[in-house]
């Protein structure tokens, strides 16, 4: 029976695109504009901080009531006084690279390093420096926490390869107090919104066209594994002391430096990160990605418990339209923003699209929806003729 189980499960996937638009046009009737969902407060949204999913927003522990981010240190070349001044203003460099700078090159950033220029496009000087209309915390280069190939980190965003459109709006919707963390304690993601209060609409036109011109190149590893590595977090990113293998996993996502110095010291965009995922998780997380978690009893369709995730951004993952790609990036990054979308936080038509799509998903499958489709290349095979065991 497996031959009529792709046309089965692309069938599927039509009468769900149809659904899901059918709720786009429903939800607009309600919704105006995209201002008009600014009306609700955000502090009077109810955000489940007991179930959240801790590990995808580098914390141990939830949040108590009023917790909120203090304000991220403004990028500064001062020394440090608790470290080596001489350990500081050494010139450092990689193995490979023509480029040569200290600690405090490497920690500022208004001044954005550039171990490889030759990986990408010229730096524009929003990317370099920041908002040129930028002080203190809002002089700093986009690609002082993105990178300047725009892989990002576990702790912010993956940019690079998405489409200028969903760029742009994304920025704006951080400017109208459309987007924010569901977890209060985030600080990035507060210094992100007065960035883009700062930014200038030529400034944000050329981030968004410098960071969609670059090609995706996945750079996290997917381990299905029961133990983790002993970790710390240090500025909402989980860093292994080594990589041997000791803590229970715990149903989480442990995402780490594949080598910390490089990481963290050096600041290198060619050095990524090991994903620790629960085993069991890829399998799982396919079957909700590819078919919404959609079953066959005898004859009958069982419908799954979200819309599949190839319904809207493709049966390639690679995104459709301004809908973004989601294929071989961060999964700390999908999950956190799957879970601000169930809590509200980001706040947009779109969003409440989605919202409806993955409103019965619990934080277990976050975590195998994100294991997936972090473990997968550009060009994978997807939407095989048997993409699930359970339908047949």
């Amino acid at each position: 029976m497996s031959q009529y189980v792709k046309p089965l499960v692309l069938g599927v996937v039509c009468f769900a695109l149809g659904v899901a638009v059918q709720s786009y046009y429903d939800l607009s009737r309600l919704i105006n504009s995209q201002v008009r969902t600014a009306e609700a407060p955000a502090d009077t949204l109810t955000v489940d901080l007991e179930r959240e999913p801790l590990w995808a927003y580098g914390f141990e522990k939830p949040a108590a009531p009023g917790d909120k981010a203090a304000p991220q240190a403004a990028p500064t070349r001062n020394l440090r006084p608790e470290e080596d001044p001489a350990e500081q203003t050494r010139i450092r460099r990689l193995d490979g690279s023509s480029a040569a700078y200290s600690r405090v090159d490497i920690r500022d950033g208004s001044n954005v390093i550039d171990w490889w220029p030759n990986d990408h496009p010229p730096m524009p000087d929003v990317i370099k420096h920041g908002p040129a209309a930028g002080t203190g915390n809002t002089k700093r280069g986009c690609g002082s926490c993105h990178l300047p190939n725009g892989r990002g980190r576990p702790e912010n965003a993956p940019v690079s390869g998405l489409p200028v459109s969903y760029f742009m709006r994304q920025i704006e919707n951080f400017r109208n107090g459309l987007r924010r963390s569901a977890d209060p304690r985030k600080p990035n993601t507060n210094t992100m919104i007065e960035l883009a209060k700062a930014l200038s609409d030529e400034e944000l036109k050329a981030a968004a066209e410098y960071f969609g011109s670059m090609k995706w190149t996945p750079w996290v590893r997917v381990v299905e594994t029961d133990l983790v590595p002993k970790t710390r977090i240090e500025g909402n990113l989980f860093v292994a002391a080594n990589h041997e293998r000791t803590e229970p996993i715990a149903g989480r996502i442990i995402e780490v430096p594949e080598d910390e110095e490089q990481a963290e010291v050096y600041r290198n965009p060619r050095s990524g990160f090991i994903a620790y995922v629960p085993v069991g998780s890829l399998a799982k997380g396919k079957d909700l990605v590819t078919t919404g978690g959609a079953t066959m009893v005898g004859n009958q369709f069982v419908q799954g418990k979200t819309t599949p995730c190839i319904t809207c951004h493709g049966t390639d993952l690679m995104g459709v339209v301004d809908v973004p790609p989601i294929i071989g990036r961060s999964p700390s990054y999908i999950a956190r923003q799957m879970w601000d979308v169930q809590q509200g936080t980001r706040n947009t038509e779109s969003a409440q699209l989605m919202k409806l799509a993955i409103s019965k998903l619990t934080p277990e499958d976050l975590v195998t929806i994100a294991a997936y489709v972090a473990s997968l290349k550009p060009g994978d095979v997807i939407l095989e003729e048997t993409p699930v065991a359970s339908l047949r």
